[in-house]
């Protein structure tokens, strides 16, 4: 398969006027939209099938991708007020999602975790999507999969950076 990006790798002539720029730029944030619906969509079906609601979800995700989390942490990275995330680790706790542990570093504090032996349950229903981005990364290079995982991380940082300056305004 031949990737907009092995186009540019074997030297073909590119457009680097401002107009294609704006053109490309614009293509890439319409693309991004779709690739975030799609996204939300299947978390949407995946929190139904788990019996946990969308916000819970998140939760969950953040957790198992970055260690454990003081509830309040927790609650100003997925944007919702303290009191509902006392609300929403109950409900993970009481469905064996989560627990609640004292904080070695602070022993007032508590930490929340995912318990490892729940968290298989909410992966299997992404194996599909994530067969699907194996067999669509087979079709990049290396250094292809790198200038994308950069792009990516870049992504995820200017959102962070947009979703703290909308806090800032509110």
């Amino acid at each position: 398969m031949k990737t907009i990006l092995s186009v540019f790798e074997e030297g073909y002539p590119v457009d680097d006027s401002a107009g294609a720029r704006r053109r490309a730029t614009t293509e890439l944030k319409r693309r991004f939209r779709e690739v975030n619906n799609q996204i939300a969509l299947l978390s949407h079906h995946v929190s139904a099938r788990v019996e946990l609601r969308d916000v819970d979800l998140d939760c969950l995700d953040h957790l198992a991708q970055h260690g454990p989390a003081s509830p309040t942490a927790l609650a100003r990275i997925v944007g919702v007020h303290p009191a509902t995330m006392t609300g929403i680790i109950d409900r993970l706790e009481k469905g064996g999602w989560v627990q609640r542990q004292r904080d070695d570093a602070d022993r007032r504090a508590v930490l929340v975790s995912v318990r490892s032996d729940a968290i298989g349950e909410v992966f299997r229903h992404y194996e599909g999507m994530n067969a699907q981005m194996d067999d669509l990364c087979a079709d990049y290079s290396p250094a292809q999969l790198a200038l994308i995982s950069d792009f990516l991380q870049r992504t995820a940082e200017a959102g962070r950076r947009a979703v703290a300056e909308f806090a800032e305004q509110g």
